[in-house]
């Protein structure tokens, strides 16, 4: 395993790190009575699996349902030094439920201590304001700090690039939580602001939100040669020294298997990427155009300013991704999330165009006269039934 300096944080932390959403049983709070063995077993066998690769930063969440209960039965079997523990709370109106949540986070865990503690979701300026207002969530952090339940706190978003910016410039957060991968660098402006604050970076989900890379298309199986495109994500992001750990949602033992094959390729970054980049976008202009590939997303509207609140940008890239890389499946499951996420996926589909006009929005857009015919094929090609977020269905 190779190790990177967690920012301000000084932990050495495995360029890996073990996230906790994909092996637990249920995403509701159950007794242990109620797990199954053989799903407890997996989960500790995917644990240990883990710490022996040296990936000893194990990631969890107060909202993925039983994982924390469950984590709960292993983790103290470790010497506790050993291990880098994260789970993450909701910041929320009132910071007293905050800590009372936390506290139930830490009695599943049986720890005394987590390393990280992270704001899980600052998505907008509402919820910001819940964790930085004098009296708010990071006061009780602060105070869990000080009694030795939590040694260093960050966030975790879905947020805008603006929101996470702000976030971070308020100097109160030693690491951040966030997606960047090849296929959606919208957030490397806040990575840079990170580093500028010596903040730890971990990247969110690479492998399933940068395309569920776990089962690529075949088109993108060929262009990602000689890698697998799972491989090339990841010595992608890890290519930047600003990037420190990435995050594998191992559901069992063998999920680390594959993005183990990245830490040999690591220093070699440099001859293997290029070809494999001119491959990617060069496949972009040739299916959708060159114009559209360096232009599209000039002055396009947010999602907050357009009639029906679309979400033009995030809509487009979809239909991108889907068009040039047959990033189906991908682009479905995140579009049909629209409407349904609340501020963890804002905006909606494009399902009422007929309704709206969008004239005045798109007027300084230099593609504004076929945007809403794009807007409709995307909805023609990735609408299927809604979905909602895991964590609350």
């Amino acid at each position: 395993m190779l190790y990177r300096r967690f920012g301000r944080t000084e932990l050495q932390m495995p360029v890996f790190s073990c996230g906790g959403m994909r092996y637990q049983f249920k995403w509701q709070d159950v007794s242990y009575e109620d797990v199954p063995t053989d799903n407890q077993a997996n989960l500790e066998t995917t644990i240990y699996r883990a710490v022996e690769l040296g990936i000893n930063h194990i990631e969890t969440a107060r909202g993925y349902g039983s994982s924390e209960m469950q984590l709960g039965k292993i983790l103290p079997k470790f010497p506790r030094e050993q291990l880098i523990v994260q789970t993450k709370v909701s910041p929320v109106a009132d910071a007293q439920e905050f800590r009372q949540t936390f506290e139930q986070s830490l009695r599943y865990l049986q720890l005394d201590y987590v390393d990280l503690l992270g704001l899980h979701g600052i998505n907008n300026a509402e919820l910001l304001e819940y964790s930085i207002r004098p009296g708010g969530c990071l006061d009780v952090v602060r105070k869990l700090q000080a009694e030795g339940k939590v040694r260093f706190v960050g966030f975790s978003t879905h947020g805008s690039t603006d929101t996470i910016v702000q976030t971070i410039k308020t100097n109160q957060f030693d690491y951040v939580n966030l997606h960047w991968y090849y296929i959606n660098q919208w957030n490397w402006p806040a990575i840079a602001a990170a580093t500028r604050h010596d903040m730890g970076v971990f990247i969110i989900s690479p492998s399933d939100k940068g395309g569920k890379l776990y089962n690529p298309p075949a088109k993108l199986v060929d262009l990602c040669q000689p890698l697998s495109p799972m491989v090339f994500n990841d010595l992608f992001c890890l290519s930047h020294s600003q990037v420190h750990t990435l995050s594998l949602g191992a559901a069992k033992p063998q999920d680390f298997d594959e993005h183990l094959k990245t830490l040999d390729l690591i220093d070699k970054a440099s001859e293997i990427l290029p070809p494999i980049l001119a491959k990617l976008e060069a496949e972009a202009i040739a299916t959708l155009g060159e114009d559209w590939v360096k232009t599209w997303e000039t002055n396009l509207p947010t999602w907050e300013s357009t009639p029906g609140q679309i979400n033009i940008r995030f809509i487009l890239w979809l239909l991108n991704l889907a068009t040039a890389y047959d990033l189906v499946d991908y682009a479905k499951m995140r579009y049909n999330l629209l409407g349904n996420g609340s501020h963890w996926f804002p905006g909606n589909k494009a399902d009422k165009l007929d309704e709206l006009d969008l004239r005045q929005c798109l007027a300084r857009s230099p593609h504004a006269a076929k945007i809403p015919q794009l807007l409709a094929t995307a909805h023609q090609l990735l609408a299927g039934e809604e979905v909602k977020r895991l964590s609350t269905t």
